[in-house]
Parts: C-alpha cells; structure tokens; sequence
C-alpha cells in the first residue's frame, strides 16, 4: 500500500495537484488580501500550469494526437530529479549567494528600475548557461535530455538531466550577484522566469500558433523555443533567452519561426526510439567512448571542451560547419536556378 501511495504521489506532483492547495486554503480562510502578497500571486499563479497541462492532454486526446509515451521521458525524468536534483539545485544556489555577493561591482535596491536592470542581467545570466549547453561537449551532456522529446508539450520542462540545474544556477546565480542583483529580487526573477519558462514549452495540442500575435515581436514566445528545439538545420541553436530576446539579438542568435519549415523535435544524434535511459545519459555514453578511443591527452581533453560534433579527424560536424554548408548549398542551387530562368 505504501508503495501504491508513493507512485501516485508522484502522479500528483507531476500534474502539480499540490499547487492548488495554497490557493484552496486562502479561499477556505475568507482573507482574500492574501492574495496580493507575493505568497498569494504564487498561489494564484502556480495552477495555472497543471491545469494547462490538462488541457493539452485532453485536447491531444480529443483530436486523436495524444500518445502516453510522448510524457515518459518527462515523467522519468521528474521522478529521478525530485529525489536528487532539486536539493542539489537549491543548495548550489545559496551556496553561490553567499561566495560571490560580496564581490558584487556595486549593490541595488529593490525598485522599478533596478528590477529591470536585474532581469536584463538575470537574461545575461540564463543566456550564458544555455549556450555553453549546447557548445561545450560536457555542458551539451547535461543539457541534451531536455531536447531529447521528439514532441512538444508543457511536461518537457520536467525533462532535465539531474545536474544541470545545479550547474545552470551556479552560471545564472554567480552572474546576478557578481553584478549587483540583490537575493530578495533575484527570487522574484526566478519565480517569473520559472512560470514563463514553463509556459513556453506548451504544445501545439494547447497552442497552435505559438507566437502569440504581436507579443511574438517583444518577448520570447512558445514559437521562438520550439524552433530552438527543433533539430531542423536553419533551426539550429537559436533563441537561448527565455522571457527577453534581448541577447539572442545582440548575439545573432535570434530567429523567428518560418511556417514554411515544419519543426522536427529531438536530437541530431540517432536515438534508441522511446529509451529513457538513451534519452538521459545517451550523450555521456558517447563522449566517454569518443574521449577513450582519441588519441593523446590533448584530444581527449577537446572531445570535452569543444563544441558537440567536434572530431579529432577533421571531420567536423558541429553546428556551425552543418549551418554553413547547408547554406552555402542552398545558396548554390538559387544561383543556379536564377541561371536557368535567366535562360
């Protein structure tokens, strides 16, 4: 009994049935003013994301697109991360407060102005973390579960390797304190960022069109992160902000979906189809086989540091070299096709 208790306690959590109780038990008390402390706007906010979920399953299932194997990786993945990576998460967190705060170039307030300022650098912070996750090998390793799911739908973002929260809040946390971001506001940051970072993975069985109308020219919509993971060529390792694409535009990162190119969801690398395990540890798997079979310290050493696709050979497939001749190819066949209209 105790074991049937615990599995569908992990049910409940990942359809987040603890979220309404905070929300229940304000209504139960009749003192409605709690509502406008930040606890209430958690309360009122944190259901928000299980019911959408709901509504993403029940319309998948409606329109006959709903498949269960589509949230085993996620729900895997929620399972062995609530046991582990959460705690790991949140200590990596106050550890980097305590070390790097007094460092800070200068401190801020809690006001208006120093909130944005805060939020800009918070952006900073989540841009650095998720581009080196997909150019440094061993950052890639941790990062590529979470695009591993050839689908889309809100349950992906249960979809992460164990450690790389820890590692993605030491980069976001040292970042914010380094550069004057104050503890009470960066909890703010984070728990907006956290909700709309969430929200951005909804799946097209909630959201057909994910670009949200004119929102799609000043935030980063659920189209902008599909299209980062899609695994499409042109799609290719795009849009790493996640609320203001303030930084994918400075970095040329930014790109916007073309509706003209059907996303396809998921990894370059070939897949054991529907493995969980492949899914979560594939990559380390084969960067421990690529570091073992190069030759000499040095290579075994870049297989680690350089981007994924990187070969002692030569024979590179990084993203970069896969962009450019892809490109360098299209551009090719529009010349030539101009020549054979032009006669």
């Amino acid at each position: 009994m105790d074991f049937l208790n615990s599995i569908l306690d992990l049910f409940k959590g990942f359809f987040g049935w603890g979220s309404w109780h905070n929300l229940t038990e304000i209504i139960k008390s009749g003192n409605y003013s709690k509502l406008l402390t930040y606890e209430g706007v958690q309360a009122m906010l944190f259901p928000i994301m299980p019911f959408l979920l709901l509504l993403e399953i029940i319309r998948g299932a409606f329109y006959k697109r709903f498949k269960v194997i589509h949230y085993k990786l996620p729900f895997f993945s929620f399972v062995l991360n609530s046991f582990i990576g959460r705690v790991i998460s949140i200590a990596m967190m106050i550890l980097c407060i305590g070390w790097f705060e007094k460092y800070a170039i200068f401190k801020t307030n809690f006001t208006w102005y120093w909130f944005i300022y805060g939020y800009i650098v918070w952006e900073f912070g989540h841009f650095l973390y998720h581009y080196f996750g997909h150019k440094v090998r061993l950052f890639w390793c941790l990062h590529s579960t979470h695009h591993a799911p050839e689908t889309m739908n809100l349950s992906i973002g249960f979809a992460h390797f164990f450690l790389e929260a820890p590692y993605a809040d030491f980069i976001r946390t040292t970042t914010c304190m380094l550069l004057g971001v104050s503890p009470p506001m960066l909890a703010v940051i984070m728990f907006i960022d956290g909700f709309w970072g969430t929200f951005i993975h909804i799946g097209e069985n909630a959201i057909k069109d994910g670009r949200l109308g004119f929102l799609n020219n000043i935030l980063l919509t659920p189209s902008h992160h599909r299209v980062h993971h899609a695994r499409n060529i042109t799609y290719m390792d795009t849009n790493f902000c996640n609320l203001l694409p303030i930084w994918d535009r400075v970095f040329g990162t930014y790109q916007n979906e073309d509706v003209n190119i059907p996303i396809e969801y998921g990894i370059s690398r070939p897949m054991i189809k529907n493995s969980f395990l492949d899914a979560y540890f594939g990559e380390i798997v084969a960067l421990a086989k690529d570091v073992y079979k190069a030759p000499g310290l040095k290579n075994k050493a870049l297989y680690i540091v350089m981007p994924p696709g990187w070969s002692h050979t030569g024979d590179h497939k990084m993203t970069t070299v896969v962009k450019k001749k892809y490109f360098d190819e299209l551009e090719k066949k529009n010349v030539e096709d101009r020549e054979k209209v032009l006669g």
